[in-house]
Protein backbone atom coordinates (compact mmCIF):
# COMPACT_ATOMS: atom_id res chain seq x y z
CA UNK A 1 0.00 0.00 0.00
CA UNK A 2 1.34 4.00 -1.10
CA UNK A 3 1.01 5.97 1.73
CA UNK A 4 -1.05 9.26 0.21
CA UNK A 5 -0.83 11.57 3.19
CA UNK A 6 2.12 13.11 5.12
CA UNK A 7 5.57 12.03 5.94
CA UNK A 8 8.42 12.34 8.06
CA UNK A 9 11.88 11.53 5.79
CA UNK A 10 15.05 11.21 7.75
CA UNK A 11 18.57 11.16 6.92
CA UNK A 12 21.94 11.75 8.80
CA UNK A 13 24.79 13.60 8.00
CA UNK A 14 28.65 13.54 9.00
CA UNK A 15 28.53 17.64 10.31
CA UNK A 16 26.49 20.44 11.36
CA UNK A 17 26.80 22.79 8.11
CA UNK A 18 26.26 19.46 5.92
CA UNK A 19 22.36 18.97 8.06
CA UNK A 20 21.56 22.34 7.05
CA UNK A 21 22.38 22.60 3.73
CA UNK A 22 19.59 19.49 3.52
CA UNK A 23 17.58 20.70 5.31
CA UNK A 24 17.49 24.53 3.30
CA UNK A 25 17.68 23.16 0.00
CA UNK A 26 14.39 21.09 0.93
CA UNK A 27 12.87 23.21 2.16
CA UNK A 28 13.34 25.85 -0.47
CA UNK A 29 12.65 23.72 -3.22
CA UNK A 30 9.07 23.48 -1.38
CA UNK A 31 10.28 19.39 -1.24
CA UNK A 32 9.69 19.65 2.26
CA UNK A 33 7.27 22.18 4.41
CA UNK A 34 10.33 21.95 7.26
CA UNK A 35 13.30 20.29 8.23
CA UNK A 36 14.58 20.01 11.80
CA UNK A 37 18.20 18.96 12.53
CA UNK A 38 19.10 17.01 15.83
CA UNK A 39 22.26 16.06 17.21
CA UNK A 40 25.18 15.15 17.03
CA UNK A 41 23.91 11.54 17.76
CA UNK A 42 26.66 8.45 18.10
CA UNK A 43 25.62 5.73 14.90
CA UNK A 44 27.18 2.43 15.02
CA UNK A 45 26.68 0.25 12.07
CA UNK A 46 28.38 -2.14 9.53
CA UNK A 47 29.80 -0.53 6.60
CA UNK A 48 32.40 -2.81 4.45
CA UNK A 49 32.59 -5.85 6.89
CA UNK A 50 33.72 -3.55 9.81
CA UNK A 51 31.83 -2.49 12.46
CA UNK A 52 32.31 1.63 12.58
CA UNK A 53 31.08 4.49 14.98
CA UNK A 54 30.87 8.00 13.88
CA UNK A 55 29.15 11.37 14.96
CA UNK A 56 26.48 12.24 12.68
CA UNK A 57 23.50 14.88 12.33
CA UNK A 58 19.77 14.01 11.71
CA UNK A 59 17.59 15.62 9.77
CA UNK A 60 13.77 15.17 9.45
CA UNK A 61 11.73 16.33 7.09
CA UNK A 62 8.23 17.02 6.79
CA UNK A 63 6.19 16.36 3.74
CA UNK A 64 4.04 14.41 1.60
CA UNK A 65 3.85 11.71 0.23
CA UNK A 66 3.85 13.50 -3.66
CA UNK A 67 6.52 14.89 -2.68
CA UNK A 68 8.89 12.16 -1.67
CA UNK A 69 10.01 11.01 -4.57
CA UNK A 70 11.31 14.50 -5.29
CA UNK A 71 12.75 15.16 -2.29
CA UNK A 72 14.53 11.33 -2.63
CA UNK A 73 15.82 12.33 -5.25
CA UNK A 74 17.07 15.65 -4.35
CA UNK A 75 18.77 14.13 -1.04
CA UNK A 76 20.58 11.33 -3.46
CA UNK A 77 21.97 14.05 -5.80
CA UNK A 78 23.21 16.09 -3.02
CA UNK A 79 24.20 14.08 -0.10
CA UNK A 80 28.07 13.06 -0.14
CA UNK A 81 27.14 9.59 1.51
CA UNK A 82 27.70 6.16 -1.30
CA UNK A 83 24.12 5.07 0.55
CA UNK A 84 22.77 7.82 2.70
CA UNK A 85 19.78 6.28 4.96
CA UNK A 86 16.76 8.20 3.57
CA UNK A 87 13.66 6.31 5.64
CA UNK A 88 9.95 7.41 5.17
CA UNK A 89 7.31 7.30 7.68
CA UNK A 90 4.14 7.84 7.34
CA UNK A 91 2.25 10.20 9.70
CA UNK A 92 -0.78 8.42 10.50
CA UNK A 93 -2.54 11.04 12.70
CA UNK A 94 -1.94 14.84 13.48
CA UNK A 95 -3.09 18.27 14.15
CA UNK A 96 -5.71 18.97 10.99
CA UNK A 97 -4.12 22.48 10.84
CA UNK A 98 -0.49 21.13 10.61
CA UNK A 99 -0.83 18.61 8.03
CA UNK A 100 -2.73 21.13 5.80
CA UNK A 101 0.26 23.35 6.83
CA UNK A 102 2.83 20.89 5.22
CA UNK A 103 0.53 20.54 2.39
CA UNK A 104 0.40 23.97 1.75
CA UNK A 105 4.64 24.10 2.45
CA UNK A 106 5.18 21.18 -0.22
CA UNK A 107 2.56 22.53 -2.91
CA UNK A 108 4.23 23.53 -6.30
CA UNK A 109 4.58 27.43 -6.64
Amino acid sequence: MTPAGPLTVQTTTDSADKAAALARGAVEARLAACAQIAGPVTSVYRWAGNIETAQEWQVLFKTTAARYPDLERHLLAAHDYETPEIIATEVVAGSAAYLSWITAGTAAG
